[in-house]
Formats: C-alpha cells, structure tokens, sequence
C-alpha cells in the first residue's frame, strides 16, 4: 500500500484570517497513510487506517499531559527539567521548543480528513452491516478531539476539513477557526452522526499489543460534553447557559448509556480514608490507585480513553512520563517534575471526616501529620516519595508519582466525566444537584430526599427530564456501609479522599442552612419565595464552583487537564486575565509569584511559525 510524502515549503505571508498550511507538512512525515483514493474498500484497510492514525497520536500523547500541567498550579519543576520544560512553564515557548510542534496535530488531522473522505460509508457486508461506520464515527472523534486540543493550545489555527495532498493545496490560505468556531463546527460535525455509535466503538479485541482496543477511542457523548461546556464557557455564565445545559445532557447520556445492563456509577472502591474509629493516625486504608492505573475494560473500569504507548524505546513512540515523574535507572533518578507547593497547601487545608466504629458519630483527622497526611489523602496516595543509597552517589532522593507508571497515557476517566458533569449542572443553573455528585453521590432517594424539595417547580422539571438520575436506584455509600461493607456503588468524589463528606460539618453550601420555602399557614402550603430563591441559588453556584475548581485539582492532579480547567474558569470569571496569572502565579505556594503575566490574553497560548498558528 502506497504512502505519500508532502514537501515542506518555505514560509509565506500571513493574512488577516487565512493561513498557508505548507509548513505544517514537512518532507518525509507520512502525513497521509494512503495515498491510493479507492483503498478504502475492504475492513483490513479501515483496520489499517484507524491504527495508522493512533500511531500519529501516540507522538503528541505526552504533550497532551504536558501542556495542560506544567502551565498550572500543581506542579513545578526540578533543576533537571530541560529548557523546553521550563520555557513551557514560563510562557515562552519558541518555534525551536519540542512541545511547540504543531504539524504533529496536523498530521492527524489530514490522516482522519483523508479517511472520512474515502471511506465508503455506504459499503455493506454480507450480513448487511455498514463496513466502515464504526471506524468513521470513531476517527471523526479523533479529528474533533485533536483540533480541540489543537485550538486550546494555539488559540486561533488554520482551519481544514479535507485532505491536503498536493503542493498546491499546502500552499492554500485555510480560514481560521478560534475556540468557539472549533466547538460549534465539530457539535454540529458530530450531531450528523447515528446515535448508535455513541455507544457502538470499532472491535478490534482486547490484546492488541496487550492492550484492549477498547480503551483507544473517544466517546461521543464525552466530546460533545467539552464542546458545548467550552463553547459555552467562551460566552460567559448567563449567555453560555443554553451550551452548559446541553454539555450536562452530553455528560450524563454517556453515564447512562455506557452499560448495557447498569448504572456507570462512581465506584465506592476508588477512595483512600482513614480506618473507621482510627486513633494512631499511622497508615491510610487505600483503594484509591489500585483501582485508578487498571488498564482494564469492565462495567465499573475507571479508565476510559488512553493513548497506548510503546514498550521500548526503540519502537519510537515511548512515552517519556515516567522518567519525567519517576525516579528511575533510565533517568540516572532525578525527576523534572514535582507536585507544587500549592497543591501541597490545597491538599491539607482538606477537613478529612473520619466515621468512628458505630458509624453514629465523627471525628476529624488531626493536622500537622508527616508524609503528606493531612487533610485530603489523594496526594498521599499518587505521590511516595523516600532515598536510596548508591555506591558512587551516595544518597540519591527519590520520588514516585504512580499516576504514570504505565507506558500507555491516561487521558480521559469516570470521575473525570462526573466532575465536568458537576460543573455543567452548575453553571446550568443546578447548583444543589452538582454538590450532591460531590458530597454524598446521587440516586433516586438522595434526589427525592435531598434535592428536589429545594429546588422551584421549573428546576425540579429540568432535572426530571434532562438528568433522570430519579431512574438510578442502586444505593449511595452510608455511613454504616463505611463502616461494615455493604452493597453500594455510588459516594460523593469528596469523599474519596477527605473521609465520609455528607457528616462533614466543614463540607457544607448554603441550602443546609436556610431553605427557600416557607409554610402558608392560611391553608398549610409550603411557598417558595422567588427572590430568597435566587439569592441562595446564586450564593450556591458561587459556592459549587469553588468547590469544583478544587476538587479538579485533588482528584485530577497530575493528569493533564489542569491548565485547561484554569482556562475554562478564568474564561467565565469577571477578570480573565487576572484570574488566570493569580492561579499559575501560586505554584510556589499561597502568596507567591512565579512572575508570568496573562493578563494579555494571547499570552495564555502557544505560537509558531511568526503567526502561521496561534495570535
């Protein structure tokens, strides 16, 4: 099967809102798998495809980790780091730096453009089945997923939607597309297609290289979820509130639907806690990594989506995570990466509830306790750190973060799904609802009990016809369940590191404290006064984003997503700029500065090319 090579070309002037795409197609890149217009006819050559296109993703699924962390507040860097880490981490990644390669994302993208315009989507096999729908809805997924991580990096790209294979097509100015035209093109790009493949995924085993196959795509519910939770974020909370309502629809079809027979639920086995009537204070119960590295495809499976890696070095996609997080032989020990001060800072400012053996009472886990500790005991869990003594250097400092001690790069998981399902119903106007998935877990009883009796008549609607969680009936962990086992599948993400939130008294928002209703004693009639309503709902959301933004961070810390959760947020706060530069600014700690100014917001992006990619 013959391959194409595009030829570079030298640069040409920018236009206003056009770009030349010659210089994202270099000698030699293999841009296009194929090159034969009609190869697209048999299942071998879509196998063939599809794989060729995850081959061209597995070169940027470090970066994909790597720019939405080092950026943050979560982690900071090593003198071992290299200058290209570093030049991300301040902001002045040039044309040079090794991150900052935007014809990586470009070949993907001519890759899926090419295949979605070959693939004879018609073609029926001798059972009557469609041949290539699988596979192309799953690479018009690759190609949505690719130009959004493409446009969050670079802020405004040259926009192509079909496959570059000539010189003279290279060398085209191409419209370009900033966030909001990215989301809206690809929502709508999506919405063409059957609503069966949102669940219906190609099938290619579970032991392609050891990996199952499973786990290399990208749900459709999922990505139009972050479509329409960007897109709306890039209009502000009120205007953006139509594309938050669809983003939480999005997110919770795909719980829904993501098994056959039950619930998507959130695990209760996921959690790290201190052991019930605990006094020593000595060493955490912890479920929480052994469950969250499973590589594994299962009903209840945390992961979701990853980018599988090479094994060795040799076959040329090996992901570089480990010796950057990891003290190893391969890295002489000495790690580029290590948790910030603020997350340090964040995790133990965590009130950590501790049930006592009869499950009727608390007690709160002291401060001050060595080896990360205190406070929320997910940071404990992801991070060990300790020495060794070797024969020529001595005592050598040594640091594990299990997160990514695995070839394969994790980019998508349940709880991650849960929590941008919570910041949707959030800003959708449903703040109590997006606590409860955080505080307690949500069923049928938790939503009759806990929820509706606080919410007016039109939001008790929405949430009944939109996020039918009345229809979940499978139980939410109690106190007692802590305590002696039981049967439940669902608790609050809090809780899977700060012990048992909903007896939290330091974990609270203010519908606990006053409800909007108040008894009409002329005919006994509870009346819920409108503008009491709003005030709370309102102190609610203000309440429930905090919450949201730090729980990102200790339940998704190290992972990737981090700079991009910032983003989202600064987009909707009243001072982007500021916003943005106070949070990087605190990796060094509460009240420290790192000195980067985003209040110019191009700065919030990569650049390439003098302006052929990005502002």
């Amino acid at each position: 099967m013959k391959r194409i090579s595009i030829l570079i070309f030298s640069f040409f002037n920018v236009l206003i809102f056009t770009s030349s795409c010659a210089d994202f197609f270099e000698q030699e890149s293999e841009n296009v798998v194929y090159s034969d217009k009609d190869h697209l006819s048999n299942w071998s050559d879509s196998v063939y495809s599809v794989m060729g296109i995850l081959g061209k993703m597995q070169v940027i699924a470090d970066r994909t980790i790597l720019l939405g962390e080092v950026r943050g507040d979560l982690v900071s860097l090593t003198n071992t780091a290299s200058a290209d880490l570093r030049e991300l981490a301040s902001f002045t990644a040039d044309d040079d730096n090794v991150y900052n390669q935007p014809r990586d994302y470009y070949a993907i993208i001519n890759n899926c453009n090419y295949f979605i315009a070959h693939a004879d989507t018609a073609l029926k096999n001798n059972r009557n089945e469609y041949i290539f729908m699988k596979e192309y809805a799953a690479v018009k997924a690759f190609r949505a997923w690719t130009y959004l991580q493409l446009v969050l990096n670079y802020g405004s790209v040259p926009f192509i939607t079909q496959p570059i294979l000539t010189k003279e097509e290279s060398e085209l100015n191409y419209p370009r597309y900033e966030l909001a035209q990215i989301c809206q093109y690809f929502i709508d790009d999506l919405a063409s297609l059957p609503a069966r493949y949102d669940t219906e995924i190609p099938g290619y085993g579970d032991n392609v290289r050891s990996n199952d196959s499973r786990l290399f795509f990208f749900p459709l519910n999922i990505l139009r979820g972050d479509l329409y939770l960007w897109l709306g974020s890039t209009m502000g909370k009120e205007a953006g509130r139509p594309y938050f309502e669809k983003a939480a629809q999005s997110y919770y079809k795909y719980i829904n639907e993501r098994n056959t027979n039950s619930y998507y639920a959130t695990g209760v086995n996921d959690r790290v806690m201190w052991r019930a009537g605990t006094t020593s204070w000595v060493t955490p119960s912890d479920l929480y990594m052994s469950q969250f590295m499973l590589e594994s495809y299962t009903p209840q499976s945390e992961l979701i989506t990853m980018i599988p890696g090479d094994s060795i070095r040799a076959e040329g996609n090996y992901s570089e995570l480990r010796n950057l997080f990891n003290s190893r032989e391969e890295n002489n020990y000495q790690v580029s990466i290590v948790p910030s001060k603020y997350i340090q800072q964040l995790s133990e400012a965590q009130v950590n509830c501790v049930i006592t053996n009869s499950a009727n009472t608390v007690t709160y886990a002291p401060t001050n306790l060595t080896d990360h500790k205190t406070g929320d005991l997910r940071l404990w869990s992801v991070w060990n750190e300790g020495w060794m003594n070797d024969d020529i250097l001595g005592r050598v400092e040594m640091q594990y973060i299990y997160k990514h001690s695995t070839r394969n790069v994790h980019i998508c998981r349940r709880t991650m799904v849960y929590l941008r399902l919570a910041e949707a119903l959030n800003l959708a106007g449903q703040p109590l609802l997006a606590f409860k998935i955080l505080e307690r877990g949500v069923n049928n009883e938790v939503i009759a009990q806990e929820v509706y009796q606080y919410l007016s008549p039109a939001d008790s609607t929405w949430v009944a016809q939109n996020i039918n969680f009345n229809e979940i009936v499978y139980p939410v962990l109690e106190a007692p369940m802590l305590v002696q086992g039981g049967q439940a599948n669902t608790m609050g993400i809090h809780t899977r590191g700060s012990g048992f939130s909903p007896m939290n008294d330091f974990y609270k928002i203010d519908y606990q404290v006053q409800s909007p209703y108040y008894l009409n004693e002329a005919d006994s009639t509870m009346v819920l006064d409108e503008a009491l309503y709003a005030k709370i709902k309102e102190r609610q959301q203000e309440q429930v984003d905090s919450l949201l933004l730090n729980e990102n961070a200790l339940e998704c810390m190290f992972e990737g997503t981090r700079y991009y959760d910032l983003m989202r947020f600064a987009m909707r706060s009243t001072d982007p700029g500021r916003f943005l530069t106070e949070h990087v600014n605190q990796r060094g700690g509460a009240g420290t500065s790192a000195g980067v100014d985003l209040n110019n917001r191009q700065n919030w992006y990569l650049r390439w090319g003098k302006g052929k990619i990005g502002y």
